[in-house]
């Protein structure tokens, strides 16, 4: 691992600008699963805070709400935020009661197939959802060929994964 010349310690929240607080808040609330959480009352702006899986969402009120631009093109290679879930069928089901467009894909590597599911918030900010955790973090080194035996914890269950790591290596 790198040095951490700033000495942090974990990411704390993103903040994204609505056109609409109340709608982001039931999205980020009835769909997604966070809670909002108190926000300090010294700010000169109308927002709200919401907390869920170790991370923060600030949403702030646009100036403007009729100038925000709002993606309509679901691309996953756009900026977003990803959230592991545990049942992508049971994911893909509620999208679709719900009515909300979304793009599948789907990865593999070394025998491992990981899911993913794109779709926007109410301001088009890009949400993906997916089975993440089934595929290891292998650190990348510049050095001469190694081998090592990861162990992984994957929801209380540790999988042990033999990784060949050599300078060609590339995902």
């Amino acid at each position: 691992m790198k040095d951490n010349p700033l000495h942090l310690k974990s990411v704390n929240h993103i903040s994204l600008i609505c056109s609409s607080v109340e709608k982001s808040m039931n999205f980020y609330q009835n769909l997604l699963g966070f809670s909002p959480i108190r926000r300090p009352g010294s700010f000169k702006f109308d927002g709200a805070w919401l907390f869920g899986y170790g991370i923060g969402i600030h949403l702030l009120q646009a100036e403007n709400p009729d100038k925000v631009v709002k993606k309509s093109e679901i691309n996953p290679k756009d900026n977003h935020i990803s959230f592991q879930c545990e049942s992508m069928g049971g994911l893909e089901k509620k999208l679709k009661e719900m009515e909300i467009e979304y793009v599948g894909a789907k990865v593999e590597e070394g025998g491992i197939e990981v899911e993913q599911v794109f779709f926007h918030d109410p301001d088009g900010f890009m949400i993906e959802i997916c089975n993440c955790d089934s595929l290891p973090v292998i650190p990348l080194f510049t050095s001469s060929t190694s081998c090592s035996l990861l162990s992984l914890t994957n929801n209380n269950n540790t999988i042990n994964q033999l990784a060949y790591l050599t300078d060609s290596y590339s995902l």
